[in-house]
């Protein structure tokens, strides 16, 4: 008679084979949203593989199709499931609901994004319930220099002088004409970001985008993450709209702070 161990081992070759293409496709995945072909590239999958396992892993909510786009990124189930990997995962579990009410109110993509060291990486991203006809990219994986984004920016105003001071220290990237590229300037601005409690930018990271991001506290008052709203620059923000979308993105900061802070 066969031990068990040899009769699971024989028996399980394909199944073990299917469950690390799985985990092949989710960590590509993982670098933000992808399509088919790019999947089975990154994977290096077959191209009919990669589409059965992505159609499997979106039934099980563990991917989902980026609305209105032919591109896959991880679901919200898998997110929901990878809370205990940590306070980044928490983060963005708990911040889902709030940025789903956020979107829903302005009618433009919602993100959350944390610090990365001297870049801001964007954690997840949801998309307006009914969308425009132009919309931006899905920027989650991307890590981006704190100074180019207002979520960075929003990092950068909290940062202790010293810390801050050896950041301005190095030679700021410009991303377009409009990149706060001068330590006085953008010093003057994370002024504001403090007095304000959000930040505007526009244009400054890429031609036509306009985002306002407001920082996300934990219990013991730091700032773990912020929240962002973005839009195309000739619609966003509306004329006149500045203060009551500020305001809109401050509160859905704070109602991320407080669930994180209550562990729900």
């Amino acid at each position: 008679m066969s031990s068990p161990t040899n009769g699971i081992r024989g028996g399980s070759q394909s199944g073990v084979q299917s469950i690390r293409r799985a985990f092949g496709v989710l960590r590509a995945l993982a670098g933000g949203p992808l399509g088919v072909s790019e999947v089975a590239a990154a994977s290096r999958i077959p191209k009919s593989t990669a589409a059965r396992l992505l159609a499997a892993l979106a039934s099980e909510g563990a991917v989902e199709q980026v609305p209105g786009e032919r591109r896959y990124r991880l679901g919200p189930d898998l997110l929901a499931i990878a809370q205990g990997l940590g306070e980044t995962w928490d983060i963005v579990a708990i911040a889902r609901p709030v940025l789903v009410d956020l979107t829903t109110e302005l009618g433009e993509a919602a993100g959350v994004a944390i610090r990365d060291g001297w870049t801001v990486q964007y954690v997840d991203q949801v998309e307006p319930p009914n969308p425009n006809p132009i919309q931006v990219r899905d920027w989650t994986g991307t890590r981006i220099p704190l100074h180019a984004v207002p979520s960075g920016q929003v990092f950068l105003a909290q940062l202790p002088a010293p810390v801050l001071a050896r950041y301005l220290a190095e030679p700021l990237e410009a991303f377009t004409s409009r990149t706060l590229t001068d330590a006085g300037a953008l010093l003057e601005r994370l002024r504001d970001v403090r007095r304000d409690g959000h930040a505007w930018v526009r244009d400054e990271y890429s031609e036509g985008l306009t985002s306002v991001a407001a920082p996300i506290a934990d219990a013991r008052a730091e700032i773990v993450a912020a929240v962002h709203v973005h839009g195309p620059t000739y619609r966003f923000p509306g004329l006149g709209e500045d203060d009551r979308i500020a305001a809109a993105v401050r509160t859905a900061a704070a109602r991320i702070g407080a669930r994180l802070r209550a562990g729900a």
